[in-house]
């Protein structure tokens, strides 16, 4: 059974206030497919950063590829500014094992050496398999290994959270 977690916006509104006293006007803020898209959007909105937001879709940079194959909504990456030098803020939806986040600085990476990656996250569920941590954070959770937390937008762009 799914139950609600805390409204979206105001984690939003929360992270975008953690972020902001060292945002740069010169960091780029890049979203990963599909809920790290979203949450990057919003905060985008928030914070006014100067470059256009980028988005990164890390489905041919998964370290479990040749396990599961190519997810069936491959979407493309847009990274419509420099890599190279760039501060990065990297954004997710919810951080579990961190292997997410590494195929995304992978990605990054084939587009140029950022001068630095920050990592922000709506939730921080726990369960890390790699040494990743976020700079910024919404709502920490501690959940059961079997539960997951989802992302979802409904159709008039609207973000909830559910556990599941």
């Amino acid at each position: 059974m799914n139950a609600p977690l805390p409204d979206v916006a105001r984690l939003l509104d929360q992270l975008a206030e953690q972020i902001r006293p060292s945002l740069t006007p010169d960091t780029a803020l890049v979203g990963i497919h599909t809920g790290g898209a979203w949450v990057a959007a919003e905060l985008h909105k928030r914070l006014s950063p100067v470059l256009p937001l980028g988005t990164l879709d890390i489905s041919f940079y998964r370290d479990d590829f040749s396990r599961i194959g190519l997810h069936p909504q491959v979407k493309p990456s847009a990274i419509p500014f420099v890599v190279e030098d760039q501060a990065i803020l990297l954004v997710d939806d919810v951080l579990h094992t961190g292997r997410t986040v590494r195929a995304a600085m992978n990605e990054l990476f084939d587009y140029g050496r950022p001068a630095s990656i920050r990592l922000a996250v709506l939730i921080d569920r726990g369960g890390r398999e790699l040494p990743i941590r976020p700079d910024f954070c919404g709502l920490a959770l501690a959940i059961e290994p079997q539960q997951n937390v989802q992302l979802r937008r409904n159709e008039q762009g609207q973000l909830s959270l559910t556990l599941a």
